[in-house]
């Protein structure tokens, strides 16, 4: 997953449920039949009935996830179900009872010939209610759009955990469709009018793994060396179009490709891309959850192209870095997932962190970016991680990520995280005179264990001290298992670098990646805080601090649009006209000006001067590998 608030990313790869022993009497073990049918949506619920075969017990229990790799939350999918009904072989209803806001407990169960219930979407309730599914895991039932989330319309049984599905989506023929789940049938009827999918999955694992999108879409379909892109967009104003985005696409995968050299990809990956409009109803979780062969992206239609093309590269490189880790190297927690007990494994600092760290390294190795823009990137990880407990034990954190304090401090696995990552990037350059660097070693370690052998979560740190060097060792035990802060500027001076105050230039809600804002819950509303004092534009304009925002160019402020009215700052453009009206201890100011860059005091990672030649080379390996 790889959250996006106001574009300060936050990402993840899902890795397959575990096995378990399946009971030799449990049912009959014949494909799990599943039908979703689009065409009898009503008021945003979708009607899904499970076939399962004959059992052979009395009692069974049918879940949906609490929790979904990758999410690090309890999203609950169960309490999106609707009139859920257990049909015996006769057409009667069978007695269940509800055990808890996931699980159905079904009585008589030899008797079952199926289950059927509606499913409600997530989307249009994101900001009515807490505890909604992050976006890119959530669903939406529009008439003009279906995100698939399969997660969240199917479930599984305790006892047929590795039964095969048969799942048929019925939807009208005139809808687009995209999916990475395996199709081997379609049929149509009579009229032509509808269109009945018919797709395969090996086990449940592949249901969760495989999202789909059905509705006015537009996609476009071409290669990067030997995978086939697939990228899915929906633009509910037709802002963008797939083609618009290809090329940004195109350039960010062909260079992950170079970038990764030997790594094994994907014969195929699908990029779904949601574009949310400027709407009380639309999500607001931006960001990306990632699957083995795809990506669910949701950002706002509202961005301009080069922030869209900015986000994409971060997000979506970020999903696709997941091939390394976890997929390629992972623990025991990953690998037998449970998803409504789920236990976490200690090493976010590696899976979410590394990956992070790569999809920020490799643009500046492929020359996508600057050298100053790729110390910006780090600069403004440093500042985010501030936000968080830089004394908290990273691998304490990671293993009991759904408790608190824990919990609030999981972003910083994608700020601090990313840093660790550069860190042990630096160290192991340091060591080997340059020749192996964080990536490299991530290839030994594939190597070793690799997507269906997963490492021990208490072993792995002994393990990569072995592997390495001592210094890796010290690092890890000090700064990721231990509380000790990283001193950044003792691993900077390695490469000649050192970070120092600077005047550097910001944007209107923040100042060098801190926001100027904030929200009263209880009045629900936004004002300026403390830091607004050194924003150049707004201290120029005579903005104060807890200064409330009531209108931005006529448009009402409050928490509930917010999120809207921020996003719409990044299209702000020097010389515009700009009027905002402020409440300032029950006195109205009216703020008219012109749009002008704004500026701020920060810290800014420059040059050393007269740096070494073992200095030099090794920056020279860092950046360039």
């Amino acid at each position: 997953m790889k959250n996006a608030l106001t574009l300060v990313s936050i990402g993840l790869l899902l890795i397959g449920c575990g096995s378990t022993n399946q009971s030799k009497n449990s049912a009959t073990k014949v494909p799990i039949a599943t039908q979703v049918d689009l065409t009898k949506t009503k008021g945003d619920k979708v009607p899904v009935v499970i076939n399962p075969g004959r059992f052979l017990q009395d009692t069974i229990k049918y879940y949906l996830p609490k929790v979904v790799q990758g999410t690090y939350a309890v999203s609950d999918f169960g309490k999106f179900v609707d009139n859920f009904r257990a049909i015996d072989y006769a057409g009667a209803e069978l007695p269940i009872v509800k055990l808890d806001a996931n699980t159905w407990q079904i009585i008589n169960a030899k008797q079952l010939d199926k289950i059927s219930y509606q499913v409600n979407d997530t989307y249009d309730i994101e900001n009515t209610e807490k505890g909604i599914p992050f976006s890119p895991s959530g669903t939406n039932i529009e008439d003009d759009n279906y995100v698939l989330n399969l997660h969240g319309f199917i479930g599984y049984f305790d006892v047929l955990k590795n039964n095969q599905y048969a799942l048929e989506v019925k939807a009208p023929t005139s809808m687009k469709r995209t999916s990475a789940l395996q199709k081997i049938d379609m049929e149509k009827n009579e009229d032509g009018s509808i269109t009945t999918d018919k797709y395969f999955a090996a086990r449940y694992f592949d249901i969760t793994d495989n999202p789909m999108m059905y509705g006015d879409l537009d996609v476009e379909e071409f290669k990067v060396g030997d995978i086939k892109i697939v990228l899915s967009v929906y633009s509910p104003n037709k802002t963008y179009t797939a083609a618009s985005i290809k090329e940004t696409v195109f350039k960010m995968m062909k260079a992950q490709k170079t970038y990764l050299g030997d790594i094994n990809s994907t014969p195929r990956y699908d990029i779904y891309l949601y574009l949310a409009p400027q709407s009380p109803t639309a999500p607001q979780g931006f960001g990306a959850l990632e699957h083995h062969t795809s990506t669910v992206v949701v950002l706002p239609e509202a961005l301009p192209t080069e922030t869209l093309a900015s986000a994409m590269i971060d997000v979506v490189s970020h999903e696709f870095f997941h091939i390394v880790t976890p997929l390629s190297v992972h623990s025991e927690d990953v690998h037998y997932f449970d998803y409504n007990n789920p236990t976490f494994s200690k090493h976010l600092w590696m899976y979410e962190g590394v990956t992070e760290y790569f999809a920020n390294i490799f643009q500046i190795d492929q020359d996508l970016i600057t050298e100053d823009e790729f110390y910006t990137k780090i600069m403004a990880k440093i500042q985010s991680s501030g936000g968080y407990d830089d004394r908290m034990s990273f691998t304490k954190m990671s293993e009991n990520i759904l408790e608190e304090p824990y919990a609030k401090n999981y972003a910083n696995v994608y700020e601090k995280g990313a840093l660790i990552g550069m860190c042990l990037d630096i160290l192991l350059r340091e060591e080997s005179e340059g020749n192996r660097g964080i990536l490299s070693f991530m290839k030994e370690l594939s190597l070793k264990y690799g997507k269906s052998k997963p490492f021990e979560d208490d072993k792995i740190i002994e393990e990569i001290i072995e592997m390495t060097y001592p210094s890796i060792g010290k690092f890890l035990n000090t700064h990721v298992v231990g509380n000790t802060p990283i001193n950044y500027n003792e691993f900077f001076e390695k490469v000649g670098l050192a970070i120092k105050m600077e005047k550097i230039e910001t944007n209107y809600i923040q100042n060098a990646g801190a926001l100027i804002l904030a929200g009263d819950q209880e009045k629900g509303a936004i004002f300026f805080n403390e830091l607004v004092k050194d924003n150049s534009f707004w201290a120029d304009s005579g903005v104060q601090a807890n200064d409330v925002i009531k209108e931005v160019n006529g448009t009402a402020v409050t928490l509930l649009n917010a999120n809207q009215v921020l996003q719409g700052t990044f299209q702000w453009k020097e010389g515009d006209d700009l009027e905002v009206k402020l409440d300032r201890g029950g006195e109205e100011v009216v703020i008219k000006t012109k749009l002008v860059k704004s500026y701020t005091n920060g810290e800014k990672l420059t040059a050393l001067d007269n740096i070494s030649e073992k200095q030099t080379k090794l920056k020279s390996a860092w950046l360039k590998g």
